[in-house]
């Protein structure tokens, strides 16, 4: 959004610069001094590794706009710099205030326009584009970019709110209680998404239940009495979020409870699944690329969300057959030698890791399925075991349809892993630990053959795509289409 000076200090609450012209136009807003462009604000956040404050002098003689600045290091500067700087407290809630106010002033703009949210233990960002994409057959929607969908990411994606959007669609993550609460006020969507509760973060949680807690946060927040609760029938924690929702509630699943169903679920490996859609509107039959049966959930879950919107299952019919998966989530690269890979090592937990290892034992037609699982990050005092139930689950998934012949385990605690699935009776002639993703790549862009499927799973820290560039570096793809971002069908205007 187009900003004056005098609406950035007024949003902020605070003086205008006195070396500013209050009619002067912002282009923009940046917290990053790498990327910022000549007109745009930059707002100096303290991160965990870097201070923006030490990059002011910098980025203001490179043409920006305008800085905002902390009130404890305004002296810090010389008088031409403090001259251009909207003086804070708290550079971080400024930024907040900001990508609130937009969002505020965008919904004013025109009437009916709204935003919807997704948070959950496993599905935000697939449920998130596939719900974006089902708004996208209609209107003009923003939706989050990448990872940011945290305490800097959200207001910086509200920020780009125009007036070309009738729509957005936001993914709130959180580690720690309080940090949905946060960012449900910053947003204040009209219709807020729980796709499930699994273990994830158990470094900052004592139990599921508590994260259970931190997760209904969401809920608790959303503006009442306009807004729309979407939940998880599947899910008993999520089910009785609908307690503290004070408006309507949706539920979608497998379970007959819930308004948007999904029955008579085909797998279909590789090429996705089908299966029938039953919503107030009646029974249909959708075909969804993205594999397993889990995406069938999340489809699902933003096929209730977009409900709110009018959506339907004609609108499904033309969006489902265009999408792909979203980068490193459920990708399948085929390659000229005839093995392909399950590319799905954006970031693991337990629940994840099992989905995944289900489909990939449960895919016919390849001669060896394996699996090079990397070590789940923050699962606090129950890592070892929570890896090791893992192993012991990989062990135990033979079947007719097949099972999976080798496990490669890729630092720290996946040797937890490794054991369990060895005490559980998989063949440890057949299992291999890595201390890290570099030496798992070297060994398995070797390994593999004609007649394999890999599926590469693992926490964001493991790294595990190095495994995919020294197999990429080594083989030809197939086709590069699997590569491609998840989008929607073209946008046309309403």
């Amino acid at each position: 959004m187009r900003w004056t000076i005098a609406q950035i200090a007024e949003a902020l609450g605070v003086a205008r610069p006195t070396g500013l012209d209050a009619l002067a136009p912002a282009t923009g807003v940046s917290i990053d001094s790498r990327t910022i462009q000549p007109g745009e604000v930059f707002i100096a956040i303290r991160g965990p590794r870097h201070d923006g404050h030490g990059f002011v002098a910098q980025v203001l003689g490179a043409g920006t706009a305008a800085t905002v600045v902390e009130r404890a290091r305004l002296a810090d500067y010389p008088a031409v710099v403090q001259a251009k700087a909207f003086v804070v407290d708290d550079t971080l809630k400024a930024l907040q205030q900001l990508g609130a106010r937009a969002c505020e002033i965008w919904r004013r703009q025109r009437p009916g326009r709204m935003v919807g949210a997704v948070a959950g233990s496993v599905g935000k960002t697939t449920t998130k584009e596939v719900f974006a994409a089902l708004l996208g057959a209609r209107y003009r929607v923003l939706k989050t970019q990448g990872n940011l969908n945290n305490e800097y990411g959200l207001p910086l994606t509200l920020l780009k709110l125009d007036e070309a959007h009738d729509a957005a669609v936001v993914e709130l993550g959180m580690s720690h209680p309080g940090e949905l609460a946060a960012l449900t006020r910053i947003a204040l969507p009209d219709v807020g998404v729980i796709t499930r509760v699994a273990v994830e973060h158990l470094e900052f949680f004592a139990s599921v239940d508590e994260i259970a807690l931190a997760e209904r946060e969401l809920i608790e927040n959303l503006p009442w009495p306009r807004a729309t609760a979407v939940l998880n029938a599947d899910d008993e924690r999520v089910v009785k979020f609908a307690d503290v929702a004070r408006g309507p509630v949706i539920r979608f699943g497998a379970n007959a409870r819930a308004e948007f169903r999904a029955e008579s679920i085909e797998d279909r490996g590789l090429d996705g699944s089908a299966f029938d859609f039953v919503s107030p509107e009646g029974r249909t039959r959708l075909e969804l690329p993205l594999i397993g049966r889990h995406n069938v959930m999340n489809a699902l879950g933003a096929l209730a969300a977009a409900s709110v919107w009018g959506i339907g299952a004609a609108d499904a019919k033309r969006v489902f057959p265009s999408l792909v998966p979203a980068d490193k989530r459920g990708e399948v690269v085929r390659y000229d030698e005839g093995f392909s890979v399950i590319n799905d090592c954006y970031n693991s937990s337990p629940e994840a890791l099992n989905s995944m290892t289900q489909l990939l034992a449960a895919t016919p037609g390849y001669q060896r399925r394996i699996v090079a699982a990397g070590e789940m990050l923050e699962l606090g005092a129950s890592s070892a075991e929570l890896h090791r139930e893992c192993g012991r689950r990989i062990a135990a998934l033979g079947s007719k349809a097949g099972k999976i012949d080798w496990i490669f385990a890729v630092q720290g605690r996946a040797a937890d892993l490794l054991q369990g699935a060895v005490e559980a009776r998989h063949p440890e002639s057949r299992a291999r630990f890595f201390e890290n993703s570099q030496d798992a790549a070297k060994e398995i862009e070797q390994f593999v053959q004609p007649g394999d499927l890999l599926l590469l799973k693992g926490s964001r820290g493991v790294r595990m795509e190095r495994i995919l560039e020294a197999l990429d570096a080594r083989h030809s793809r197939v086709s590069s289409k699997a590569s491609e971002p998840l989008e929607t069908v073209p946008k046309r205007p309403r």
